[in-house]
């Protein structure tokens, strides 16, 4: 089966649907599929649900989806550097589910494995246990959290095979991993895109068996999420 298409607008056509739920991997700015994401944009599709550590910032990765109005819902951990996420939120217009970070990933990891719910102490006695059943283990409460699969996710990686077979490099690799396994749908942008073989089978850290579709998007934009410099001393 052919998995590298030549761009990424046709390595989703007929697939972005609207009321659709999608995965973005990175954190931050650092390994987030920006050009899968550009193509969900040009797709037009609206009522998102978009399952991402965060939402980008303002004009960058989830933001341009803010911008359009595309996503309805985000399930998400921090959220703090995007100012028109807050505006959106505060006004009514953006749907969110908070999720302790660890809890999130756990979450993602879970659906991925066929797990459909599991038990945390994070977040017992807070907001973030209403509405959720509780329970009590060796006499201590825990908090029980569901599963989350996806119908797309959006995945970028350092190095892939022509097979889907994929690296991931330094912080990229916090929720690209997880995030692969728990779609319908895995698709994938890679920076570098080499032939079957050409990468060490103990260095692969996603088997192609959970890509469906490939994008090579080489010079990729290493983006800054914050610039902290400070005054140069001159002697």
């Amino acid at each position: 089966m052919k998995k590298v298409y030549p761009d990424a607008q046709l390595a989703l056509a007929g697939l972005i649907k609207d009321g659709m739920t999608l995965m973005s991997g990175g954190f931050g700015l650092c390994g987030i599929p920006e050009t899968l994401i550009e193509a969900v944009k040009l797709s037009g599709a609206k009522n998102l649900t978009v399952i991402s550590n965060n939402a980008g910032v303002d004009g960058i990765g989830l933001g341009i989806l803010l911008e359009t109005r595309q996503i309805k819902k985000m399930i998400s951990s921090y959220v703090g550097e995007n100012k028109l996420f807050a505006q959106q939120f505060l006004g009514g217009e953006l749907e969110l589910e908070f999720n302790p970070q660890g809890t999130l990933a756990e979450r993602i990891r879970a659906g991925g494995a066929g797990i459909p719910a599991f038990f945390t102490k994070t977040g017992v006695g807070t907001l973030i246990a209403e509405g959720k059943e509780t329970r009590v283990f060796d006499g201590e409460t825990f908090l029980m959290e569901r599963g989350l699969v996806a119908d797309i996710a959006l995945v970028h990686a350092w190095k892939g095979d022509t097979e889907g077979n994929l690296v991931y490099r330094k912080t990229a690799r916090n929720f690209n991993p997880v995030m692969a396994t728990a779609a319908k749908m895995t698709i994938a942008q890679v920076e570098h895109l080499v032939e079957p073989g050409q990468i060490d089978p103990d260095h692969i850290i996603t088997p192609g068996i959970f890509v469906k579709r490939i994008v090579h998007v080489p010079n990729v934009v290493k983006r800054i999420e914050q610039r902290t410099t400070r005054p140069r001393i001159i002697a």
